[in-house]
């Protein structure tokens, strides 16, 4: 069977194409496409003209090259911004009509348990571990061992989100900062819970700004030929330093940071800052599988029977 899964993400909309079989995935394309879906008014549950209207021409992209690889089965996930969006419920329609493409709007829930069938899938679970999914609307935490998944909640707390509304100043303030830190001391109390009662040892970093610090780690590295890898936590602590004293053009600048994050990435690294302290990790490692990958090991599953 060949699947495509769409990823309909906050910031960027994805696609990939794979041949499943009953105990195989290939991935034959992959592509995305910065749409921004949650640009300007994320907070206030609109999705404005202009993303709108990028969201359904990027489908309209994909979705040629659906046709063009005789695609058997489309699943299209819309997470944080179109399930919170008062007119995500237009989307979905415009989409269906506009560019053939039927969107399912996932809960929290499930998103959660698709990025961690995602993580599962690489190979990064080897000990209790908790998986931390930046998204630009919400942020999904999961805590797992091998065995399989022992907690999962996701929350409203994604990078544009908080970029949006405490982002003020270039680079970063401290006021600006500990506003964030204070609005994640009120929004993670039950992770911090979470955490003192199943004591998670390593954070993997499930793709999109994990990736981008595991880039700019170490350039050299291909993150399309490998489905995990170790990030060294000091390196790390030495990357986030940097990206939080830094102003946008000094970011701008910086090799392996693509301009979509160069902002977001500062939130991204205030954030995983907040949660290696909260959660006392002793080791980090990214997953280049997320939830599309999770999707495509539900449909392999499923041709499993």
């Amino acid at each position: 069977m060949t699947a495509a899964v769409i990823d309909l993400g906050t910031n960027t909309f994805h696609l990939i194409i794979a041949q499943i079989s009953p105990d195989n995935i290939e991935v034959l394309y992959k592509t995305n496409i910065p749409v921004k879906l949650g640009e300007g008014r994320i907070n206030d549950h609109i999705i404005i003209p202009e993303a709108y209207e990028r969201g359904l021409l990027a489908l309209e992209t994909f979705q040629d090259e659906i046709r063009k690889h005789q695609v058997d089965t489309v699943k299209a996930i819309a997470t944080s911004a179109i399930r919170s969006a008062g007119n995500g419920e237009n989307f979905v329609k415009a989409a269906r009509s506009y560019a053939g493409i039927t969107i399912e709007v996932v809960s929290g829930d499930q998103e959660a348990e698709y990025i961690f069938n995602g993580v599962k899938a690489s190979g990064a679970i080897r000990e209790t571990s908790l998986i931390m999914d930046i998204g630009g609307g919400s942020t999904e935490f999961i805590i797992c061992n091998e065995d399989g998944l022992l907690w999962k909640k996701s929350y409203n707390i994604g990078a544009a989100r908080l970029m949006q509304a405490y982002f003020n100043s270039d680079p970063i303030s401290q006021t600006d900062m500990q506003a964030i830190i204070s609005h994640l001391d009120n929004e993670l109390a039950d992770l911090k819970k979470a955490c003192s009662i199943y004591k998670p040892i390593q954070l993997i970093g499930s793709a999109g700004a994990f990736e981008t610090f595991m880039a700019m780690i170490n350039g050299q590295l291909d993150l399309n030929s490998i489905p995990s890898h170790p990030i060294d936590l000091e390196a790390y602590r030495s990357i986030s330093t940097t990206l939080r004293h830094s102003s946008h053009s000094e970011r701008a600048a910086m090799p392996n940071l693509i301009p979509l994050r160069v902002d977001m990435i500062v939130i991204a690294a205030i954030l995983t800052d907040y949660v290696i302290a909260l959660s006392g990790i002793e080791g980090l490692s990214l997953s280049t599988y997320d939830l599309k990958m999770g999707v495509l090991e539900s449909l392999r599953q499923s041709e499993a029977g």
